[in-house]
């Protein structure tokens, strides 16, 4: 009983976050950038806290870090205390905001770009009382903003079947690869092949997400490769405006740049791409029922995005 009471005494929320980062993400490296924190003020976290459990928590090694059946067993009151802190804090903010509903929307930045300025704009023409908070991220980030309940609805990815344990996911539609550029880009004056268009600026997302590696997929294919100087970045508003602006060439999943190129304002290049496109999906969790507002919102999604 001493040992618990002291355990519940010195425990903070930081040990949590960290310890269900890591769980969900599979490594340190990751769990860091999640939680933006450098990796060794994670580990030290992390340490910590086993040193407050008393057992190990996690077999590390170059792989990753595996749950041990202690880390599996402590992971699921974990989630559970910070699904009732959010919980707490969704409640108060209500009573703050005078029973003002609050829906909150994750989403990967092509994803919003795409999807979301159409949605919101006919949603809040039926629903003006509700407020939407929006918020563009990665999608290890996306999938563990739902699980930890920081978010209500997410539009992202399905990925690995352990990192999707406890979601639901619906299909919206699948998004190819696009290169695009502006209407007036000197490539229009020449033979346009994949080596050609390799010779201008890129700008591409980061390491480590899917159009990233669908982008390099293709470069591959056909021999070729990115310039190291290309820019790299997850922000799809800035990605856009560099392309309308300048003479960079923009590898984007399509449905950020659907509108775009229905008005002219960028233009996709004769480049043949792999594959038959990334599904991109609506994601819940599926052992909470959605509020009535949040209810709402999906079905907007789905009226917004034809099948």
């Amino acid at each position: 009983m001493e040992k618990n009471g002291l355990f519940s005494q010195r425990i903070r929320l930081r040990h949590l976050h960290t310890f269900v980062a890591v769980a969900q993400q599979g490594t340190l490296g990751r769990a860091a950038e999640t939680l933006n924190l450098s990796q060794p003020a994670l580990s030290k976290t992390l340490n910590e806290l086993e040193q407050l459990t008393g057992v190990r928590l996690f077999d590390r090694g170059r792989l990753g870090a595996k749950l041990t059946v202690m880390g599996e067993q402590f992971l699921t009151h974990a989630v559970k205390v910070l699904d009732a802190l959010n919980h707490a804090g969704q409640a108060l903010n209500r009573k703050e905001d005078k029973e003002l509903d609050v829906v909150r929307v994750g989403a990967l930045p092509t994803a919003a770009l795409g999807v979301l300025p159409t949605v919101i704009g006919h949603f809040h023409k039926q629903h003006s009382d509700i407020k939407l908070q929006v918020a563009t991220m990665n999608n290890h980030m996306l999938l563990a903003g739902l699980k930890t309940g920081e978010i209500d609805v997410g539009i992202g990815r399905m990925s690995d079947p352990d990192l999707m344990t406890g979601l639901n996911y619906e299909l919206l539609f699948l998004e190819s690869l696009k290169l695009v550029v502006r209407p007036d880009h000197p490539l229009f004056n020449d033979n346009i092949t994949l080596s050609r268009v390799m010779e201008w600026p890129a700008v591409v997302s980061p390491q480590g997400t899917v159009p990233r590696e669908n982008a390099e997929a293709l470069l591959e294919s056909q021999g070729c490769k990115l310039a190291p100087t290309c820019v790299e970045t997850l922000s799809a508003s800035l990605s856009r405006q560099l392309t309308v602006d300048f003479d960079y060439v923009w590898f984007v999943p399509s449905g950020a740049v659907k509108e775009d190129l229905k008005q002219g304002v960028l233009v996709a290049l004769p480049v043949p791409t792999l594959g038959a496109g990334e599904p991109i999906g609506i994601l819940t969790r599926s052992d909470v029922t959605l509020s009535p507002s949040a209810q709402a919102l999906l079905n907007q999604i789905r009226k917004s995005v034809p099948a």
